[in-house]
């Protein structure tokens, strides 16, 4: 059994005594420490948080893979949920069956694409420059929701919050804590029951996490305190 490495700070040792840091372990220390500081309020108007707009113009897939099950994730598809945010890339996820006629469709639209499908997604450059990384995964999930996405207000197909939120926990990086918070904050009862119920099915270990992240998502989306959210 290793010993606790004693150099690493209080709050990383209590999650990872070990100092081994796993995605999950990252995702702990990182909601641990916001629920320790985060006050209410997050300084946006109202107005400004349910707000739903398209302004950056992505590539418009819909022609090009048209009768291929995909939708758009990432930080391009939080826009459906939250306010928009700068991003440089834009993500889609397809069934990794469909991965070498995607890489086709792409390729004869004119997008440089890579010349090897070994791994489990590829990149491709649109004739505009814009980068669309493409994931093909083959999540027990993921037929369901490529079935329905929702759409964004571009009316570009994005993957329904639940499945957003599995992608989103199993990325683990600092931007994608902060984007769950956000969407998951701003969200209805009925989507978080949704997502509580998708979570508990494909991913139980996260169930705690998600509800951290629903509290602090719900506190950065109240007004600070002694105000309302016209002052």
């Amino acid at each position: 059994m290793s010993q606790p490495d004693k150099s690493l700070p209080g709050p990383i040792a209590r999650v990872a005594p070990d100092g081994v840091l796993t995605p999950r372990r990252r995702r702990r220390i990182l909601i641990e420490m916001s629920l320790r500081r985060q006050k209410p309020g997050t300084g946006s108007s109202y107005e400004f948080l349910h707000r739903r707009t398209a302004m950056h113009v992505w590539p418009d897939l819909r022609a090009v893979l048209e009768g291929i099950p995909w939708a758009i994730t990432g930080g391009v598809a939080t826009r459906a949920y939250m306010p928009e945010r700068a991003t440089l890339d834009l993500d889609i996820v397809v069934l990794r069956r469909d991965c070498r006629a995607v890489w086709e469709r792409l390729r004869d639209a004119g997008y440089q694409v890579a010349q090897a499908l070994d791994a489990p997604y590829f990149v491709a450059r649109s004739p505009e420059g814009v980068e669309v990384d493409v994931i093909c995964a083959d999540f027990p999930w993921l037929s369901q929701a490529l079935a329905s996405p929702h759409s964004d207000p571009a009316g570009y197909p994005v993957l329904a919050l639940p499945y957003l939120i599995l992608m989103k926990l199993r990325a683990n990086r600092g931007v994608d804590i902060g984007d769950m918070t956000r969407m998951l904050g701003l969200a209805s009862e009925q989507q978080l029951q949704a997502v509580r119920e998708a979570v508990s099915r494909h991913s139980p270990e996260d169930l705690e996490d998600l509800e951290s992240l629903i509290i602090l998502g719900k506190r950065e989306m109240e007004p600070p305190e002694g105000k309302q959210w016209w002052q």
